[in-house]
């Protein structure tokens, strides 16, 4: 019998664990050399734990970065140029749905006998 798909575990469907088991703690702590042999299991630091997620157009950028890094970094700094571009214009398109879920806000108001 095979086993259904939501049972299954991926790395990819691991979830991020805010809580770390006391092993884990110590091996994070030496790591950190903020740890002695000597020192008590009980009553440790807490560890902070940071999860990173890297955008499609981050990583994307940086693996071209990667690849062209023997002197094409003049197109490396053009494909960034663009994205930066796209930033700018979003800033208007969201100014403008502001305005618009404001307007709505007004004539839903207006409608229901609301003075301003």
């Amino acid at each position: 019998m095979s086993q259904h798909p939501s049972l299954r575990s991926s790395d990819k469907n691991k979830a991020h664990r805010s809580v770390l088991k006391r092993y884990e703690r110590i091996k994070s702590l030496k790591e950190k050399e903020k740890w002695a042999d000597d020192d008590s299991v009980y009553g440790l630091p807490k560890v902070k734990i940071l999860r990173f997620k890297i955008k499609k157009e981050k990583a994307a950028a940086a693996e071209g970065a990667a690849e062209g890094a023997a002197g094409a970094a003049a197109p490396a700094a053009g494909a960034a140029a663009p994205a930066a571009g796209a930033k700018a214009a979003a800033k208007p398109a969201a100014d403008a749905k502001k305005e618009a879920k404001k307007s709505r806000k007004r004539l839903r108001e207006k409608d229901q006998g609301f003075v301003r």
